[in-house]
């Protein structure tokens, strides 16, 4: 079947995201070994479980620190997560849909992530869909968001191609009958893509 639909990830794909030091940054403040402490909120937060403003307060709860300096981390942890914007690869993007093809987004995220991306990118300006975890309460590479975003499109797997830095998430795509594509850098992913689209 030809393929009939671009799905990309957001952080490594849409954005790029290199590793700022943030959380180390804050270890003097927060203690050796914080991250451990709060990992059960992030996750909570990654699927949706709780607010923004649940995962500041439990998490300086956890940290033993005021509410405001952990919102403080989090400002710096924002610019970390949105990173830079790849305007080749969503050039690339827009230019296939606008030939016909439907777009769509599968991205492990986290609460607030929508209206942070929303304000620097516009997404929803580019694509047809977005499945953000911490909205659907499942991430990548569980295959429950692969499959709510298939059928949102209202396509088969075999119609679509699904793009990722993370070789786990595209395994997962490719156990359900999708294309996936392993993103290494943008001109490798493009290439990828056109032979996928059997572009010339």
């Amino acid at each position: 079947m030809p393929i009939r639909a671009i799905v990309l990830d957001i952080g490594g794909v849409l954005e790029h995201t290199p590793d700022l030091g943030t959380a180390a940054r804050w270890e003097p403040e927060f203690g050796p070994g914080w991250i451990h402490r709060v990992d059960p909120v992030f996750r909570a937060g990654e699927i949706g479980e709780i607010t923004l403003e649940e995962v500041h307060e439990r998490a300086a709860g956890a940290l033993g620190v005021p509410v405001a300096r952990f919102e403080a981390f989090m400002e710096d942890v924002w610019v970390e997560y949105l990173g830079t914007y790849n305007a080749e690869i969503a050039d690339y993007w827009r230019a296939r849909r606008d030939e016909g093809y439907a777009t769509a987004i599968i991205s492990n995220s986290f609460v607030g992530a929508r209206e942070r991306e929303e304000e620097a990118y516009r997404f929803s300006e580019l694509t047809d869909l977005i499945v953000y975890s911490h909205e659907v309460g499942v991430m990548k590479p569980d295959p429950a968001i692969y499959e709510l975003c298939l059928e949102r499109l209202g396509l088969p797997p075999e119609e679509t191609v699904f793009v990722d830095d993370v070789e786990e998430n595209c395994a997962a795509a490719r156990a359900l009958g999708m294309s996936a594509v392993l993103f290494q850098d943008t001109a490798q992913a493009v290439r990828e893509l056109d032979a996928l689209l059997q572009r010339a």
